[in-house]
């Protein structure tokens, strides 16, 4: 569990966290099912409850339709650790290849996305290989 349950300020931090998981599962104009499905999953992986997650990705979609910059979602993974930061990026990876391929777009994002959220190229290729594997 990433965010302690019952502080405001981690409910905070999980609807800025899925507005950047919801901003990757809407990039590419096509916001399926299955991403939502894997966007609940990473969720209750971050600490959020059952009760809480239709309220959290709620809020989520209003600030990502709300924002037009990412920054302000990737400023809670780049100061988790390594290790959570790795999640977060395997979930946007999974949201991506959840239809088995990456458009330009997606792509892109991901690229701005590592460096933002400070990843190393090579991590972010491996966690991508991995997953595209995965999916096939």
């Amino acid at each position: 569990m990433f965010f302690k349950k019952k502080d405001q300020n981690s409910n905070n931090d999980l609807i800025k966290v899925a507005a950047l998981l919801i901003h990757a599962a809407k990039i590419d104009e096509n916001f399926s099912k299955k991403e939502e499905e894997i966007i609940n999953q990473a969720l209750l992986k971050l600490g959020a409850d059952n009760q809480n997650i239709e309220k959290i990705t709620k809020e989520a979609k209003a600030l990502e339709e709300n924002t037009n910059q990412i920054l302000e979602f990737t400023k809670e993974v780049k100061n988790m650790e390594e290790k959570k930061k790795i999640e977060i990026v395997e979930t946007l990876w999974k949201i991506i290849y959840s239809n088995n391929e990456a458009d330009i777009y997606e792509t892109n994002l991901m690229r701005r996305l590592g460096g933002l959220m400070y990843i190393d190229n090579k991590i972010m290729g491996d966690i991508k290989e991995k997953i595209k594997t995965e999916n096939q």
